[in-house]
C-alpha cells in the first residue's frame, strides 16, 4: 500500500509541476514572432525592413548605433538598404512580387503603384490603432496624417515627420553677397541683380571670372528643379509636386496662369544673360550640389536644415567660413513654401499579422522617445560624441561613417527648427535661422493639391506635364519664341481632360477640407 501510495504522490507531482511549468511558459512566451523568451520578458520583435540609402555605404549588421537601437526597442531588424538613386524602381518591384517586407519606406505615398496596392488591400489601415501610440499623436503633425490620406480618407502608413517651415527654398551665399556690397534680395528684381553680380563681379574675389550665380539643374520628363522655386516666386503658388493653385474655390493647372509665363520670360532673360549654367537642362541634383559646394555657384535651392552638409564642403575649400555665411532667404515677391510636415511614409503590409503589425507600431513609437531617436542623432558617447559643459559636441565625420544619419529614413523626429543644424551650429547661427525662420513661417504657402486624387490626372497628367517642361525649356533656351506658350495655354483652357482634372482635384481638395473640419 505505501509503495503505491508514494507512485500517486510522485504521479500527482509531476502533473503539478507540468501544469506550472506550462503556466510559466505561456506567461513567458508573449512573442509574437515564434521566438521564446525565458526571462519573463517579451522576446525580442524580429522585424525585416525596407529603406533608402542616401549614403556610399549601408550599416552592416553589427553596427554599433543600430544595435543600441535594437536594444531600446526590443527588437532584431534585418535592413535592406536600397540607394535612393534607384529606391523608386525597387520599390515597384517588391510591390509588384507581393513579398514585401514588415515596414517598408514609401517615399511616394500618392503614385499609382502604391494607390493600387492599397486598393487591392495589400496593406494595413492604421488609422483605427494610432491612437494607442503617444508618440505618433504627438511628434507626427496632424497636418502630416490629413495629408497622407488615401482617397477613402484613411491612413496606410506612418508619415515620417519633418519641418513644414524652412523648406527648400534660396540658400544664398552671404560673404558673396558682403564682398559686393549687396543685401539680401527679397524681390525677383532683386534676385536678378544678384545673380547678375555672382556672374560679372568676382564675388569670391579670386580674380577669376570661374563663377555661376544660380546651382540649377532639372529632372525630365517633367519636375523643373531648382527652377521650379523661381516660376513659385511668381505664380505664389508651391508645386512641388502636381502644378496646381487654389483659385477663388477651384483647383487651377498653373500652367493657365499669366504670371507662369512671366516666370519663363524671366529665366528666358536668365539664360540669354548667362546668369544659368549654359547645360542646367541635362544637369543633375548632384552635379548642381558640386557647383555649390565647390564653391563655384552663389545660390542653391534646399532646405534650412541642410546648411550643415554645404558648410562641411565648403569649409574644406575656404576655412575661413563661418556658419552665417550662409543665408536662407525669408521670401522672395512675399512668397515662400511651407512643406507638407513629412517625407514619404513607412508602411506595413497586410502579411503581417495583426498582434505583430501592433508591435512593430510600438517599436516605432518607442524609437522616438527622446533618449532612443538621440542615439541616431548625436551616436555612440566617446566614439561619435562627447560631453562638455553638460552638451553633446559631436564629431560630424565619425557619425557620417559611423551611419547614424542613415537611420533617419526609417524613423525621425523633426524639431521645428531645422534641428540638423541645431546639433551641429553654434548658438550665434542658429539664433539667426530661427528668427529667419519665424519670419518664413508668416508667408509660407502649403501644396494643397498633395495627395488629393483625380483619376483622370493619373492617367493624362504625366503626359501634359511632360508637354508643359518640354516647352518651357525650349522657349529658356531660345528654341520657341514666348508666343508658342500663348498658343499652348489657348489649347490647354478648351482641354476638356484638363478641365475635368480641375474639377476632380476641387471635389477632392472639398472633401478633405469638410472632413479636417469636422
Amino acid at each position: 500500500m505505501k509503495v503505491r501510495k508514494s507512485k500517486k504522490v510522485v504521479l500527482g507531482s509531476m502533473v503539478l509541476m507540468l501544469a506550472i511549468s506550462s503556466l510559466v511558459a505561456a506567461c513567458g512566451n508573449k512573442s509574437t514572432t515564434g521566438n521564446g523568451a525565458s526571462d519573463g520578458k517579451e522576446a525580442p520583435l524580429d522585424v525585416s525592413i525596407m529603406t533608402i540609402l542616401l549614403t556610399p555605404s549601408p550599416a552592416a549588421d553589427d553596427n554599433k548605433i543600430k544595435q543600441e537601437i535594437e536594444k531600446a526597442t526590443n527588437s532584431k531588424m534585418k535592413i535592406q538598404w536600397v540607394s535612393g538613386n534607384n529606391y523608386t524602381d525597387k520599390l515597384n518591384v517588391t510591390l509588384a512580387s507581393g513579398d514585401i517586407p514588415d515596414l517598408i519606406t514609401i517615399n511616394d505615398p500618392f503614385t499609382p503603384v502604391f494607390r493600387n496596392a492599397v486598393t487591392q488591400g495589400a496593406f494595413w489601415d492604421l488609422t483605427p490603432y494610432i491612437k494607442d501610440y503617444p508618440n505618433l499623436n504627438s511628434k507626427v503633425s496632424k497636418t502630416a496624417w490629413d495629408l497622407t490620406k488615401m482617397q477613402d480618407g484613411k491612413n496606410y502608413g506612418i508619415p515620417r515627420p519633418r519641418p513644414a517651415e524652412a523648406d527648400s527654398f534660396f540658400i544664398i551665399r552671404k560673404d558673396w553677397l558682403d564682398n559686393l556690397g549687396l543685401k539680401v534680395p527679397t524681390t525677383t528684381d532683386e534676385l536678378y541683380d544678384v545673380m547678375k553680380a555672382f556672374a560679372e563681379k568676382d564675388p569670391d574675389k579670386n580674380g577669376k571670372n570661374d563663377t555661376t550665380p544660380l546651382a540649377a539643374f532639372m529632372t525630365p520628363p517633367a519636375d523643373m528643379g531648382t527652377l521650379a522655386t523661381i516660376e513659385n516666386s511668381f505664380t505664389g503658388a508651391n508645386v512641388k509636386n502636381d502644378k496646381w493653385k487654389l483659385v477663388d474655390g477651384k483647383i487651377v493647372n498653373t500652367a493657365l496662369l499669366p504670371e507662369t509665363r512671366k516666370s519663363i520670360e524671366y529665366l528666358t532673360k536668365m539664360y540669354k544673360d548667362k546668369l544659368l549654367p549654359e547645360d542646367f537642362a541635362s544637369l543633375k541634383l548632384s552635379q548642381a550640389s558640386d557647383l555649390f559646394n565647390g564653391g563655384k555657384a552663389g545660390i542653391i535651392m534646399d532646405k534650412a536644415g541642410t546648411m550643415n552638409d554645404h558648410y562641411e564642403l565648403l569649409k574644406k575649400i575656404d576655412p575661413n567660413m563661418k556658419p552665417t555665411d550662409f543665408y536662407p532667404l525669408t521670401n522672395m515677391n512675399g512668397y515662400n513654401p511651407k512643406g507638407p510636415g513629412f517625407s514619404g511614409m513607412v508602411s506595413i503590409p497586410k502579411s503581417v499579422p495583426e498582434a505583430k503589425m501592433k508591435r512593430i507600431l510600438k517599436m516605432v513609437d518607442t524609437w522616438m522617445n527622446d533618449d532612443v531617436f538621440a542615439i541616431q542623432q548625436y551616436g555612440i558617447e566617446g566614439v561619435d560624441h562627447t560631453v562638455k559643459d553638460g552638451q553633446k559636441v559631436i564629431n560630424t565625420e565619425q557619425l557620417a561613417k559611423d551611419n547614424g544619419p542613415d537611420f533617419n529614413q526609417i524613423v525621425y523626429v523633426a524639431d521645428p527648427y531645422a534641428s540638423s543644424t541645431k546639433v551641429y551650429f553654434p548658438k550665434e547661427a542658429n539664433d539667426l535661422f530661427m528668427k529667419i525662420q519665424d519670419e518664413r513661417a508668416k508667408t509660407s504657402v502649403a501644396d494643397i493639391s498633395i495627395g488629393l486624387y483625380s483619376p483622370t490626372a493619373q492617367k493624362l497628367l504625366p503626359e501634359f506635364e511632360k508637354k508643359v517642361q518640354d516647352l518651357k525649356t525650349k522657349i529658356i533656351l531660345g528654341r520657341e519664341p514666348i508666343t508658342a506658350w500663348d498658343d499652348f495655354v489657348t489649347k490647354a483652357k478648351a482641354d476638356a481632360d484638363l478641365a475635368k482634372m480641375s474639377q476632380e482635384m476641387t471635389e477632392a481638395y472639398q472633401k478633405r477640407s469638410s472632413g479636417a473640419a469636422k
